[in-house]
Formats: C-alpha cells, sequence, structure tokens
C-alpha cells in the first residue's frame, strides 16, 4: 500500500500531499481514539456577556464627529421642550418650566439606562471599559444634550450651588469621555442610572413645596423614598460598581479617577441628606409626642389644658 494511503490523505498524486486528521486509534494503542480538534475560540469582539448572554458589537460604533450632530439635536430638542412648558406655564417661574425639563428627562433616563443595563447588556459589574454599543451612543449623546441644557441653565440664573455645579461638570466630562474612547460606555449608563433614579422624587418634592402640599403624607412618603434610594443605589450599589471599575484592569486610569470622583461628590449630597433626614425626623418625634400628650390630657382630664 502507498505512503500516502496509510496516511488518509485525499490526493495521491502528490508526494508532499498534506494528511487528514486522524480520528481512529493508531496501531500501537489499540482502543484510543485521537482528541477532536477543537473549534477555535472566539475573540473579544464576539464574546458573550456573562450576564446577559449578549454578544459585544462586532461592528465599529460611531466616532466622535458622529455623535457630534447628535449632541446638538439633543440640545435644541430640550431648549425646544423647555419653551415649550414657559408658554404653556406662563402664570408660573421658570424653575417650574426648567423643572419640569429635568423630570422629564429623569424619567426617559431611567427607563433607557435601565434597558442598557438589565436587557441590552453587557453588565456593568462584570464588564466595565467594553465597547460602546450604538444604543450606548444614543442615550449618551441625548443625555450629553440635557446636562449642557441644564448646566448653561443655572450658570444663567445661578440658582444652583458650587457642588450641584460640579456634579453637571463632571457628569458631562464622563459622558464625553465614553464618546470619544468609544468605550466606558457601559459603566457611564449604570453611573446616570443611579444618578438619575432618586431625580423624580428630587422634583416631585419641590412641586410639592411650591404647592404647599408637601407638609403632608404624600411629602413625607416622596422624603423616605428619596433617602431610602439614594442611600441604597447610589451609595450602596454606587460603591460595588466603583470597586469593579477599580479592580478590572480593562478600563483607562483616567476613567477610574472620574469614577472616584463622581462618588465623592454623592457622598458630600449623600452628608447633607442625611443631616435632612436627622432634623426631620426629630421634629415629626416631637410632634408626635406633643401631639400624645394633649390626647393623654383629653382623656384624664376630660378637656385640653389652657396656658
Amino acid at each position: 500500500m502507498r505512503p500516502c494511503a496509510l496516511l488518509g490523505a485525499g490526493d495521491c498524486s502528490s508526494p508532499l500531499a498534506t494528511p487528514a486528521p486522524r480520528t481512529e486509534a493508531p496501531p500501537c494503542l489499540p482502543g484510543l481514539a485521537w482528541p477532536a480538534p477543537r473549534a477555535p475560540e472566539r475573540s473579544l469582539g464576539h464574546r458573550s456577556c456573562h450576564r446577559h448572554q449578549i454578544p459585544f458589537p462586532s461592528s465599529p460604533t460611531p466616532t466622535p464627529r458622529h455623535a457630534v450632530p447628535k449632541v446638538l439635536c439633543s440640545l435644541c430638542g430640550w431648549l425646544s421642550l423647555y419653551a415649550s412648558f414657559c408658554r404653556l406655564n406662563r402664570h408660573r417661574s421658570y424653575e417650574w418650566s426648567c423643572r419640569l425639563v429635568t423630570f422629564t428627562h429623569g424619567v426617559l433616563s431611567i427607563g433607557l439606562s435601565a434597558y442598557i443595563g438589565f436587557i441590552d447588556g453587557p453588565w456593568p459589574f462584570t464588564h466595565p471599559g467594553s465597547p460602546n454599543t450604538p444604543l450606548q451612543v444614543h442615550v449618551l449623546c441625548l443625555t450629553l444634550g440635557y446636562f449642557i441644557f441644564d448646566l448653561g441653565w443655572c450658570l444663567y440664573f445661578q440658582s444652583e450651588g458650587a457642588l450641584m455645579l460640579a456634579h453637571h461638570t463632571l457628569s458631562i466630562l464622563g459622558v464625553i469621555m465614553a464618546l470619544v474612547l468609544g468605550e466606558s460606555g457601559t459603566e457611564v449608563n449604570a453611573v446616570l442610572f443611579g444618578s438619575e433614579i432618586t431625580n423624580p422624587l428630587l422634583q416631585m418634592r419641590w412641586f410639592l413645596r411650591e404647592t404647599g402640599q408637601y407638609h403632608s403624607f404624600t411629602g413625607d412618603v416622596v422624603d423616605f423614598l428619596f433617602v431610602a434610594l439614594f442611600t441604597g443605589v447610589r451609595i450602596g450599589v454606587g460603591a460595588h460598581l466603583l470597586f469593579c471599575e477599580m479592580v478590572s484592569p480593562t478600563p483607562k486610569w483616567f476613567v477610574k479617577v472620574g469614577g472616584v470622583a463622581m462618588y465623592a461628590v454623592s457622598w458630600c449630597f449623600m452628608l447633607s441628606i442625611w443631616r435632612f433626614a436627622w432634623k426631620k425626623s426629630i421634629k415629626k418625634y416631637h410632634s408626635w409626642r406633643s401631639r400624645r400628650n394633649e390626647e393623654r390630657q383629653l382623656k384624664y382630664n376630660g378637656h385640653l389644658k389652657t396656658h
């Protein structure tokens, strides 16, 4: 028998024919089969997300030059919405209309960022620094236009302090950084979700004050939910996200520095919120004790004492 036939080659005419992979047992080791050839591993561009089993985008994401028109359209859209609210609420202040725009952006960004993080992927706790998806780019452009509008409004009317202006500035720089790099949109979107989840409650609290309905059961519920969500999501979950960002080798070092700065700003807000919650709790407790003493006096004396 010819040597090429022993090797199982497909073409015996060429002395340099490449032998076919052997799957039968060799003569010296009967009963032992050669292992089947392993399938080639997929590259990082096609690797599935651990949390959602959704592949990373293999197509190139839009460049920063392509994002500029989207940001400008977003800015024009928020300005148009603000002008419409001002026209519809002529008897209200400009801040009323601006907070309506803020409330709208908060609800919209919460829904979009939640869809990206929990459904579309990738999961920010396991894949920080991953390439931006087209949907992430759209949401970041929409948010960047809003932050530019809101920062300009705050500077023009001088309605916010240094801490809020620092928060807006860091948010704008973080979104621009993710768009320019073409990566880290995953964790920036997660930070957007954590930052905006308490925003509608904050605006509802302001509207309740303006309409004289803050000192009610509804106002107490809004304050409780605001403090609970801020503490649990922005501080608690935010700490875990920051830890995953810091230990991962994928994100750039300046992206990690930006994450630390945003978390530090959140803690500054948290301290003032806890002071407010403590003062309100003490005030509610004293009010409850005073009301209880009056009810006790009415029960035993039959009438309230006059002082």
